[in-house]
């Protein structure tokens, strides 16, 4: 019997039939979706379901195509890629999605906390849970259910809140002094009093930097959306001491380049546990410090929802003098 739903725009077909694999597909229109069915369902009455097939058998082609259609066009296609990786190596990827099933995925999961932290594991669940919904939506896979929907979770990390202490601050900057790079000062310090990620550091262009306005416009941020950074007097200053070129980017290092170059620098000055979008916490902390307003610092910092941003406040505690 074929079964047709609504989901947004599109009309979803699914045909099952006992002992067949089932099939689906979608459509723009109802009449498509209903002669389609008419179609498959004659075809499972003379026991032919099976034949109608996309290409598309095991979880890991679902993986590969969603990689080559939908991953890649993604800014952090990278790390998106990284993790498809590791699951296209699992014997996941060997998995028949005509059985496809909440159990499978729980093995999966027991498989990777065995080797990565919950954080992890649940970045990656994300990405599985969308290869599902993608494929059951757009591609018509024959998937009744998301089988990651019900898989139990690990429970999620605490938020990171590492601050940096003054001693650290300082011996970090005394430990620059030994980069063979004479950017990587810079970065850090620039990470340190406007709070942009490094990614936004490493975009950052000349032809957007108004000296006048005292301001930075950065295009291409984590959330899609373009923000002009205010830039306080310190900030000013280590822009305007970069060599300067009339376009291109301020800080032309690549990003792996910098990643080496701060373990490198954390291991010198002797700092544990130190990450470098740390920084970028240790920047949005003190902007509250300093008295700045929840808009005020989600203006300069970008975040567009400020539950996100009250993960970064963790004052430091300031005695008060009476007076």
């Amino acid at each position: 019997m074929a079964t047709i739903r609504k989901r947004g725009t599109r009309y979803q077909v699914q045909v099952r039939r006992k002992g067949q694999r089932p099939v689906s597909k979608s459509f723009l229109t109802r009449v498509d979706a209903l002669a389609w069915a008419r179609n498959a369902e004659a075809k499972a009455d003379r026991g032919e379901l099976a034949s109608m097939d996309y290409g598309l058998q095991t979880v890991g082609d679902l993986l590969r195509r969603y990689e080559t259609q939908i991953a890649s066009k993604k800014r952090a296609y990278s790390a998106e890629r990284y993790m498809l990786s590791l699951m296209l190596r699992d014997p996941i990827a060997a998995e028949p999605l005509a059985t496809i099933r909440t159990g499978v995925i729980a093995e999966w999961r027991d498989r990777r906390l065995a080797t990565v932290g919950a954080g992890t594991f649940l970045r990656h669940l994300t990405v599985l849970r969308h290869v599902f919904e993608v494929a059951r939506k757009e591609w018509g896979v024959p998937i009744p259910v998301n089988p990651t929907v019900d898989v139990r979770k690990p429970k999620a990390p605490l938020a990171r809140n590492r601050r940096l202490k003054p001693e650290e601050e300082t011996a970090l900057f005394a430990a620059c002094g030994g980069c063979l790079n004479p950017l990587i000062e810079p970065i850090i310090r620039l990470a340190l009093y406007t709070g942009m990620r490094r990614g936004e550091l490493l975009s950052a262009r000349w032809e957007h930097f108004d000296p006048e306005k005292r301001t930075l416009l950065i295009q291409m941020t984590k959330n899609g959306h373009p923000r002009n950074v205010p830039l306080a007097a310190p900030a000013l200053a280590v822009i305007e001491r970069l060599p300067r070129s009339n376009y291109g980017r301020l800080l032309p290092v690549s990003d792996e380049a910098v990643k080496l170059a701060w373990k490198r620098l954390i291991k010198r000055a002797y700092i544990v546990d130190l990450h470098f979008h740390d920084l970028r916490h240790e920047a949005i902390t003190r902007f509250f410090e300093r008295g700045l307003t929840v808009p005020e610092v989600a203006l300069i910092s970008g975040h567009r929802d400020v539950r996100m941003l009250f993960r970064y406040t963790h004052l430091r505690a300031v005695a008060r003098q009476s007076g």
